[in-house]
């Protein structure tokens, strides 16, 4: 669910305050975030997995503003994160870091260092070049390491491309086949503690079977390790639950963890879930202004200020958004492409969408932002990047300012002759 709804005027609400409240007090293009939709997934989220011992760490890439993760962080929370910012993002807004994995292909010696020391809950290794890194710096600070070892099941999560993790094409984790030989040299290394196995198949998925299927084979392989004599404290099934974008139909919370439960039949283990998109994804839209419409011939475009380096999905997945009218939407409807001021024929935030009228000035709203939106945002062409607004009620507070045009150059200043 979310709070983006048509009140008895016909416009666009946030909760209960006006788009053009906050594109007259902020600008645009500007991510709104609705806080009781947060509120409301989070809880869904967690209330699913009632009778397990679980453990749930949102996946900061997909959304990591400080006052977005504060709150998750204050409704129990912990984190995934893949890499040192996002670390010191967690940390910076006083997170337990115990309640912290940390994945990712490329984590470097300083990194590996720096989670060392801060206390995070466990390493999720990718390699067995990863393992002996980390036993080193562990070694060299007098630690050990906690370890889980990323298990690449080879399973067709059925998603992008792009964002499918757990097939042997893909640079993710340990290759099934060589899986137990790493945890054989891990469980031997005397600064690694190895405490669990982890799983992360892709995101975006529409089915709980490949899940299912590759915990299975999770379980099959806590089962092989034991008599090796390596227990295993908990399972990290990762994240990748899809969200409705246009007609997708995924699984709900509690439709997926009923599935993961049955998998599991009553076995007692730790079980820990990475969600980002499922979360955040719904509860957040990029607000953008009408620049001007044109026609190339019969080609009819409504130009907007928000362009790819804003918002980056649909260029780089071709990926499709909703996209609303604040205005009560009037007739009749004609295709139209939605595209940014960028340099770049690949920056288009829809082609053929059948629209109501728009003309210079009206606001748009691109739903479904929440994830991989800012975090994915970039100053090409030298645009600032947007500003973040969350709304709770009938009242909204920026969480991120606009960056200033001195922000664009203001590192590069020592640098002039």
């Amino acid at each position: 669910m979310n709070h983006f709804e048509r009140k008895a005027d016909g416009r666009l609400y946030c909760e209960n305050v006006d788009f053009a409240a906050i594109a007259d007090a902020v600008g645009t293009p500007a991510y709104v975030y609705t806080r009781a939709t947060l509120e409301h997934h989070v809880k869904v989220y967690q209330e699913a997995w009632a009778g397990v011992d679980h453990h749930m760490r949102f996946a900061v890439k997909a959304c990591s503003n400080l006052s977005i993760l504060k709150l998750f962080s204050d409704l129990g929370a912990g984190f995934d994160i893949v890499s040192e910012g996002e670390l010191r993002r967690v940390l910076a807004i006083g997170a337990d870091p115990a309640n912290v994995v940390f994945s990712g292909v490329g984590k470097t010696r300083a990194e590996l260092q720096f989670a060392l020391e801060a206390g995070i809950g466990c390493f999720n290794v990718e390699s067995e070049a990863e393992l002996e890194q980390l036993n080193d710096i562990a070694g060299a600070v007098g630690k050990r390491a906690p370890v889980s070892l990323r298990a690449n099941p080879n399973v067709d999560a059925k998603t992008h491309p792009y964002i499918a993790t757990g097939l042997k094409s893909s640079k993710f984790g340990i290759a099934w086949e060589q899986v137990e030989a790493a945890y054989e040299r891990a469980a031997a290394l005397p600064h690694l503690a190895v405490i669990g196995v982890d799983c992360h198949i892709g995101s975006q998925l529409a089915d709980s079977a490949p899940f299912i299927e590759a915990l299975h084979k999770l379980l099959g392989l806590v089962d092989r390790l034991a008599v090796r004599g390596i227990p295993i404290a908990h399972i990290d099934i990762g994240g990748g639950l899809g969200i409705r974008y246009l007609d997708e139909t995924p699984p709900t919370p509690a439709a997926y963890a009923e599935a993961v439960k049955a998998a599991l039949n009553g076995r007692q283990i730790t079980l820990m879930t990475e969600p980002g998109r499922v979360i955040v994804g719904n509860a957040g839209v990029l607000l953008m202004r009408t620049v001007l419409t044109k026609t190339n011939g019969e080609h009819r475009f409504v130009v907007v200020d928000a362009g790819m380096n804003d918002a980056i999905r649909p260029a780089l997945y071709g990926a499709w958004h909703g996209i609303e009218t604040v205005e009560a939407p009037s007739s009749p409807l004609a295709a139209v492409d939605v595209v940014g001021p960028v340099c770049e024929t690949g920056d288009f935030f829809a082609r053929g969408r059948e629209l109501p009228p728009i003309a210079e000035g009206d606001l748009l709203v691109l739903r479904s932002a929440g994830a991989y939106g800012f975090t994915m945002a970039s100053n090409y062409n030298s645009r600032r990047r947007p500003a973040e607004v969350l709304v709770s009620g009938g009242t909204f507070r920026v969480i991120r300012g606009r960056e200033t045009w001195e922000d664009l150059f203001q590192s590069e200043l020592d640098a002039l002759p």
